[in-house]
């Protein structure tokens, strides 16, 4: 993927091996053997202009301390990669951009697998996300014949609390839903819902 991208990078790595990897399946990157921890290097290697960072060694607190002084010395996007979840509340407070966990993400692929393997068994969810820090879901349905709101206006329908129609693709073509618009066959539809366990999309009904 690195390799597509029109995106100048610098990856600064410690290992040799690993940087003389990493030179020869990325080679319009530039690889750095270095210690991105040594804040000389980074200011070297231009830390204060960089438009986006990204901090993803082995060690959390490495990775937090490299994008606290990112913030600082620059107004980079920060992308900060976290494998403890348990200070999950403190580390929402610090300026850290997008924190990444490794294991949520796991998680997330893992269930996207166990619904497909339900859709095959008669569930109609395409895709499902944890989102809001793992607090609700974001679910794609796919409309088929038997869905019982099919032609009803969304604002004639009883839907269950905590749960929003976020989305209608017919075609290609996307809806922002209103109160007017309809579910029809073959749509598919992305509903968002602190809800758990919807398996079908009737599952949205009162």
């Amino acid at each position: 993927m690195l390799e597509d991208t029109p995106i100048k990078m610098t990856i600064i790595e410690r290992d040799l091996k690993r940087c003389e990897f990493l030179s020869a399946e990325i080679p319009r990157a530039m690889v750095i053997h270095g210690d991105a921890s040594n804040q000389q290097l980074l200011l070297e290697e231009g830390i204060r202009h960089v438009e986006a960072f990204a901090a993803l060694t082995g060690f959390d607190e490495e990775n937090i301390m490299l994008s606290l002084y990112a913030g600082r010395e620059s107004k980079a996007k920060l992308i900060t990669k976290v494998n403890r979840i348990a200070f999950e509340n403190v580390i929402d407070s610090m300026n850290l951009g997008s924190v990444i966990y490794p294991k949520l993400i796991t998680a997330d692929l893992i269930l996207q697998y166990v619904r497909a393997m339900q859709n095959s068994l008669g569930s109609n969810v395409e895709t499902l996300y944890k989102i809001v820090a793992n607090r609700a879901e974001a679910l794609e349905f796919r409309v088929g014949n038997d869905a019982p709101m099919i032609g009803v206006p969304l604002e004639k329908l009883s839907l269950k609390k905590n749960l929003l129609v976020a989305c209608i693709n017919r075609n290609g073509r996307i809806l922002t839903p209103r109160g007017k618009d309809t579910i029809e066959v073959g749509d598919t539809v992305i509903i968002v819902t602190t809800n758990t366990g919807l398996n079908d999309l009737k599952d949205i009904l009162a």
